[in-house]
């Protein structure tokens, strides 16, 4: 990423940052033999591999975004993630109880309540489907998805990505 920080911005002119959590900052399916940087961490009762890096990439992107957490963890997201990883609290999305959840798309309206049609997004998970992305390129605001791998999460790639995105939707002010 770059070694500049963007000016203090209002938080309603960053774009939000929807960050999802398992396959995003829990990783699973890596080779334990090479795991990535990060600790096993048991929350409620579940252990759950959790990334350095991600929660890394997370605090540099945090000036170029307003962060949102997107994830079937909700508000336990803020129960562990800040004292685990140095993460802030963040607000968090709530979802129908009732949706299945095999791919991001049972995320969509929480999303779409929250962030209404115009203001600009980025969203990060391991679970896009067609929906998804269908979703995205209707949406009247900048809207980028982008996709983990489960095994390595939100790695530094991802995070250019997101950094480069958010700047490119800087509008210079004219004096």
């Amino acid at each position: 990423m770059e070694d500049h920080l963007p000016e203090s911005r209002d938080p309603e002119d960053r774009p939000l940052l929807l960050v999802d959590i398992d396959g995003v900052i829990s990783l699973f399916s890596f080779d334990h033999r090479a795991r990535p940087e990060g600790a096993f961490h048991s929350i409620d009762g579940i252990p759950h591999f959790l990334s350095a890096g991600a929660a890394e990439h997370l605090l540099a992107l945090a000036p170029y975004f307003e962060l949102v957490w997107a994830s079937g963890w909700e508000e336990k997201a803020n129960e562990y993630l800040p004292c685990l990883l140095g993460l802030p609290a963040l607000p968090h999305l709530s979802f129908e109880r009732s949706v299945g959840r095999t791919n991001a798309h049972w995320k969509l309206d929480a999303i779409e309540a929250y962030a209404g049609e115009q203001r600009a997004l980025a969203w990060i998970d391991d679970a896009f489907n067609d929906a998804c992305h269908v979703w995205a390129d209707a949406r009247e605001g900048p809207t980028l998805l982008v996709e983990t791998m489960p095994a390595s999460g939100l790695t530094g790639r991802e995070a250019q990505v997101l950094e480069r995105w958010a700047e490119a939707l800087r509008i210079p002010i004219i004096p």
